[in-house]
């Protein structure tokens, strides 16, 4: 087994300390799942389940199924480490003036459009090369603004701040992205854009997903929708922020195996989005049918209901307004449905669908293809599959 497998960091994690049975009883998930985990029976298992698993042994999720990523550089100005100190600057302390200097609103802005669009096309590399020195720049605008732009000010650093924190996310890199959200908020609440505000709320929630807290998850995002409930006419932005809430509150409950509570948030959300009738982008957020189609299959491949999943996927708009990233982690989820449902062939094409979509880049940072390969490479080992697995970086 690759020692890079899941059930070999399960078993160095357990140590000496818990049995698999113990720790089974203790993620409350069956000691037979623990037991294919580790001896390479299963190369995935919800994640759900693996939350569980990863809370049981007191480790972070991203430690468990390898999901931290370095920025190898030669540039001492960019990388996570780079990140990690334009997040924590300590100028006030020193009595020094901000390390760079403060830029127009007009150019903030600008850095702050170009970084979201390089998140949405998965371009995690290149994000770590400017989001340190965007950080810097527009904190020491805010510290300049004065007047009529101090708030447009504290919105464009909400704005920087919260892409940096969803990008440290997906490079594994949990606790400073729940550093920057927060630091994100705190800038948005000094701006005066409610809908901004209650959207990086909703980021929040994603976090706390990420991070196996669903319950407060799925609090943070319904308290943030119940404050912009529609109430008659309201604008297609107000609509989307709305609708994105309440289906990022479907996807905590699902991801707590609340079924029911998720299917009917699903259900609320979907009405939200027939409302709007389209695929909308509103404060670096999508929403609309294609998002209801994707977290639905979500919801359903975290509850292991796959069938179900494979019909929702079925029901996606041909075209549908989902960014780069998004289309590629759905293709994911579909695989896994696939693969689950022992259509292997149907789960490899939607795997080479999502490296074509999101891109060389994007494949690099994500766990789930791999694992996928290797559950595959049980059951096929002819060289399609291979060669995918080995740009993958999966033992063959």
């Amino acid at each position: 087994m690759d020692d890079s497998s899941i059930g070999v960091r399960i078993r160095r994690f357990r140590g000496k300390a818990l049995t698999q049975r113990q720790l089974a009883d203790q993620a409350g998930v069956s000691v037979d799942l623990v037991r294919k985990l580790e001896q390479g029976g299963r190369q995935t298992a919800s994640i759900a389940s693996l939350q569980k698993i990863a809370r049981a042994l007191d480790v972070d999720i991203a430690d468990l199924i390898g999901n931290r990523h370095g920025i190898p550089s030669g540039n001492p100005d960019a990388g996570i480490v780079a990140i990690r100190h334009a997040l924590t600057p300590v100028d006030d302390l020193l009595g020094s003036a901000p390390e760079e200097a403060a830029v127009s609103l007009e150019d903030g802005r600008r850095a702050v459009d170009y970084a979201w669009g390089a998140y949405w096309s998965g371009h995690y590399g290149l994000l770590t090369t400017i989001l340190p020195t965007g950080l810097t720049q527009l904190r020491a605008t805010v510290h300049a603004a004065r007047n009529g732009s101090v708030a447009p000010a504290n919105e464009l650093l909400a704005r920087m701040y919260w892409v940096t924190g969803c990008t440290l996310v997906h490079l594994g890199q949990t606790d400073p992205a729940f550093l920057s959200i927060r630091l994100a908020l705190a800038a948005a609440e000094r701006g005066e854009d409610p809908l901004l505000l209650a959207t990086i709320r909703g980021s929040v929630a994603w976090q706390l997903l990420v991070q196996g807290r669903y319950g407060e998850s799925r609090g943070v995002a319904l308290r943030a929708a119940s404050e912009l409930e529609p109430d008659g006419e309201v604008a297609p932005a107000h609509l989307s922020a709305y609708g994105s809430l309440v289906l990022q509150g479907a996807t905590a409950a699902g991801r707590a195996q609340n079924v029911p509570d998720a299917l009917a948030l699903l259900e609320t959300a979907g009405e939200v989005a027939l409302r709007l009738g389209v695929d909308r982008q509103d404060y670096e957020t999508y929403f609309g049918p294609s998002q209801v189609v994707m977290q639905t299959v979500d919801v359903n491949v975290s509850a292991e209901r796959y069938p179900e999943a494979l019909t929702a996927a079925a029901q996606m708009p041909v075209n549908g307004g989902l960014p780069q990233a998004s289309r590629a982690r759905h293709l994911a989820d579909t695989a896994v449905a696939w693969t689950r449902t022992g259509q292997y062939g149907r789960a490899l094409g939607a795997l080479l669908d999502a490296e074509r979509v999101g891109g060389a880049d994007w494949m690099k940072y994500q766990s789930l293809p791999r694992h996928i390969v290797s559950e595959l490479l049980d059951n096929d080992r002819r060289m399609p599959l291979r060669a995918f697995a080995r740009r993958l970086g999966v033992n063959t």
